[in-house]
C-alpha cells in the first residue's frame, strides 16, 4: 500500500519493507527470509515497474527480520546494499549477534536453523550524517551497534528501524529482550527527538502519519 506519496509498504513479510519511488527504486529493509517473491511481485504488479529499477537497498540494522532477502534481491536486481559500518560484520558472517538468555535464546537458536539469512558483503558502509539516495543516515545504536534511522526531508518521513515503533495508540522503544544496550538505545531516542518529521515508519508496527515528531518528543521526555 502507498503510505505517503511515493512511499509504499509491502505487506505480509514479517518485518516492514518499504519501497520508495525516486530516480529508480529504493528498498528500506527486506523482511524475514523467504519473502523475496512478494517484494518483487509488489514492484511488478502494484508499481508496474521492472525489478531491475531497484537501485539501492538500505538496511536499518543487521537482524534477519530486516536483512532476510537482501542478498537474493541484490542477485536478481543488481542493487547495491547499504548498512552502517558498525553492523557490516554481522551481515557478512564475521560476527554473530548475542542471543537472549534462557528459553527465548534457545528458541531463537532453534528457529535460526530455518530462518538463517544468507551472508553477504555490503556495497556501501554508512556513517552518521551521510546522505544516501536522498535520505540522511542518523546513527542510533543500542538495538544493534550499527542501527540507523533514515530521515527523508522531502516527504517529512523518518524510517526508524527498530528504535521506535507505533502500535496504533502510542510510541514504543525497541524490544528490551532483543536490545543488548537499552541505555544507549534510549540515548538514541533522545537524539532522534531533536529532529522534525511528520511521519514515522518503523520496522514493525503501523505507520504514524502526521505529528510524529511531537509524539516522539513526548516519549523521549518520559525517559529518565
Amino acid at each position: 500500500m502507498e503510505i505517503v506519496y511515493g512511499i509504499h509498504q509491502v505487506d505480509g513479510i514479517n518485518g516492514n519493507c518499504y519501497v520508495v519511488a525516486r530516480d529508480g527504486l529504493v528498498l528500506i529493509d527486506t523482511g524475514l527470509p523467504g519473502n523475496c517473491r512478494k517484494i518483487l511481485a509488489y514492484v511488478r504488479d502494484k508499481l508496474r515497474q521492472d525489478p531491475a529499477n531497484i537501485r539501492t537497498i538500505i538496511l536499518t540494522h543487521s537482524h534477519p527480520d530486516h536483512t532476510g532477502n537482501a542478498s537474493e534481491l541484490k542477485g536478481i536486481t543488481g542493487a547495491k546494499i547499504a548498512i552502517h559500518e558498525a553492523d557490516a560484520e554481522y551481515v557478512s558472517g564475521k560476527r554473530s549477534h548475542p542471543l537472549p538468555k534462557g528459553a527465548r535464546g534457545l528458541l531463537i537458536r532453534f528457529m535460526g536453523v530455518f530462518l538463517r539469512s544468507p551472508t553477504f558483503q555490503p556495497d556501501i558502509l554508512l556513517k552518521d550524517g551521510e546522505t544516501i539516495a536522498g535520505f540522511t543516515c542518523i546513527h542510533t545504536p543500542g538495538h544493534t551497534p550499527g542501527s540507523i534511522c533514515l530521515l527523508d526531508p522531502g516527504s517529512g518521513t523518518l524510517f526508524s528501524g527498530d528504535l521506535l515503533r507505533y502500535n496504533g495508540e502510542r510510541i514504543e522503544g525497541p524490544p528490551p529482550q532483543f536490545t543488548p544496550d537499552m541505555g544507549e538505545a534510549m540515548r538514541s531516542v533522545k537524539k532522534i527527538s531533536s529532529q522534525e518529521f511528520e511521519n514515522l515508519l518503523s520496522g514493525h508496527g503501523v505507520p504514524l502519519k502526521g505529528g510524529a515528531s511531537g509524539k516522539v518528543k513526548e516519549f523521549a521526555r518520559q525517559i529518565r
